[in-house]
Formats: C-alpha cells, structure tokens, sequence
C-alpha cells in the first residue's frame, strides 16, 4: 500500500533446473522453491480501519479466507479423496497450488502473539497450521531421462524415417 505498510501477501517463487548424465542419459531435474510471507487477517471494525486501508485489509482477508477453504478441502480429501478444489478462486491460492496439494514439501512457519486480546487470532493460526500440516501429498523427484546415445539416434531414423 505504502512505503511504511506491512500489509501485503510476499512470493518468491524460484525454478531449478539440474542435468546431469549417467552413462549414456541426460537426466534433468527440475524443482521450484516458494517462499511466501502471508499478511495476517486483520478485524476492520477494532482497528477502525476506513478509505484505502479498509479495501487493502478487505483484498487481504478475503485471499485469507479463499486459502483455508482450499486447506480445509484438501485436509478433508486427506481422509475421503471426494472434493473438488478450487485452485482458481483467487490469485494467492492459483499461485500456490503446487505447494499446496501437488507434488512438493510444505513448511509453514506460524507467527501467533503471546498477548491476552489475540488469543482467537492465536488459536485460528494454529488451526490452519494444523490443517495444512495434516495434508498428505505423494511427492516424488522431477526427473525427465533422455538418452543421448548415437547409436539409439540412428536407430530412431531408420525405423521413423523408412
């Protein structure tokens, strides 16, 4: 929003790409590392939030919302493989999709605070890192083998070229 705000949803996402060859196979890797920042949740009404502030707070909790109905989905089909998730239901979960249901290893860090009047905020953080330490993904490695052997390349053109 502004220079001072720390009101805001952060990704870096990184592909990796490694090739390398056993015997005559070119095998290639690939990965992506995302590293995301979410903005907490935050109660209009208490903080008497108004103008541009209200409609960034707003975007925020509403991304907010749409990413533990996904979360929750996805713990549900942990037990009962029979919801449809909706990825595309805003720009936060379409762009972590992989991270969360696909073939990937997920970490979640939780920031709660120790304070008296935060324990409902508290007790929803903990929950949705609860949840979304209970989904399960099959991950497996990225890897493409390709061979690069010249008598399998001349053997390709003649059956393919005859």
């Amino acid at each position: 929003m502004n220079d001072e705000s720390s009101r805001s949803h952060s990704i870096l996402m990184l592909k990796l790409q490694s090739t390398f060859e056993e015997g005559n196979i070119k095998i290639v890797r690939n990965s992506k590392l995302s590293l995301i920042d979410l903005a907490g949740s935050e109660n209009q009404r208490i903080n008497q939030l108004e103008g541009d502030r209200k409609k960034e707070s707003s975007n925020i909790n509403k991304s907010l919302l749409q990413l533990g109905i996904v979360i929750n989905k996805l713990y549900e089909n942990s037990f009962n493989n029979n919801n449809f998730i909706s990825y595309r239901s805003s720009k936060l979960t379409h762009l972590l999709k992989d991270s969360l249901g696909g073939n990937s290893k997920t970490s979640i860090i939780a920031c709660i605070s120790p304070c008296l009047n935060k324990v409902k905020e508290t007790l929803s953080t903990l929950q949705f890192a609860d949840r979304a330490k209970q989904i399960k993904c099959n991950v497996h490695v990225n890897e493409d083998k390709e061979a690069i052997n010249d008598g399998f390349k001349e053997l390709y053109e003649k059956l393919y070229n005859n």
